[in-house]
């Protein structure tokens, strides 16, 4: 095939150890541990989850996060992240474990005031989840070296400050299921990324502000807030 234009560059995440791995999709899964649910003003009562997506070109490698456009609340999510070698439709439970390739620390940065819009108006949330930088991720560490883990704190600092503190048994839906119930709507495929939901504590950073996240048993990610582009 002949391209019109050149063709964009593939995005891809490094890998613990070596090598990277190539980006398909980036789907997100909403309200998933029962006190951000709270938080966020909504029921945590274990109804069935629902999805939202990022741009594979917003996840971000780099140490320096520029501070998006039109927004006065940049929210931080802390996020465990699954990434898939394999996938299918309608998966079962041990096709879901293994379809994962590895994990990795991710941070859903959200623009809170455009999204509090878009849910009052009943509009969709993409410019508020999918901007340009918005999906910070750290290393990803194959399944094959530290297993699935099910439990472990899931942590985020701002300047030093605990923000966010939580544990990965606290999800609603744990990632199996969650991937059981995302391929009932969407067939899966290796290079998919999900995140997998955030604890509670979630708040505002600005320009010049360190966050340090972690999961236990999985790895950390240190960004830091930059200046607009």
């Amino acid at each position: 095939m002949s391209f019109v234009i050149d063709p964009p560059p593939p995005v891809a995440i490094p890998v613990e150890g070596g090598g990277a791995f190539p980006v398909r999709r980036v789907y997100c899964v909403g309200r998933n541990y029962a006190a951000h649910a709270r938080e966020m003003g909504a029921d945590p009562n274990r109804e069935p989850p629902f999805f939202f997506a990022k741009p594979a070109d917003a996840l971000w490698s780099a140490a320096i996060v520029p501070y998006p456009p039109a927004t006065q609340a940049l929210h931080h999510e802390i996020e465990l992240v699954v990434a898939l070698k394999g996938g299918g439709a309608d998966l079962s439970r041990d096709q879901a474990l293994a379809a994962i390739y590895g994990y990795a620390v991710g941070i859903d940065l959200t623009r809170r005031d455009i999204q509090d819009v878009a849910k009052k108006a009943g509009r969709p949330w993409e410019m508020a989840k999918g901007f340009d930088a918005s999906g910070p991720i750290g290393p990803l560490h194959p399944a094959a070296k530290i297993g699935h883990p099910a439990k472990g704190a899931i942590t985020l600092a701002v300047n030093g400050q605990p923000r966010q503190k939580g544990d990965l048994a606290d999800m609603i839906w744990p990632v199996p299921e969650m991937l059981m119930q995302l391929s009932s709507l969407v067939r899966l495929a290796a290079g998919d990324l999900i995140f997998t939901g955030t604890p509670e504590g979630v708040g505002a950073v600005a320009i010049g502000d360190r966050l340090d996240g972690r999961i236990e048993g999985v790895g950390a990610l240190s960004v830091t807030i930059g200046a607009k582009v």
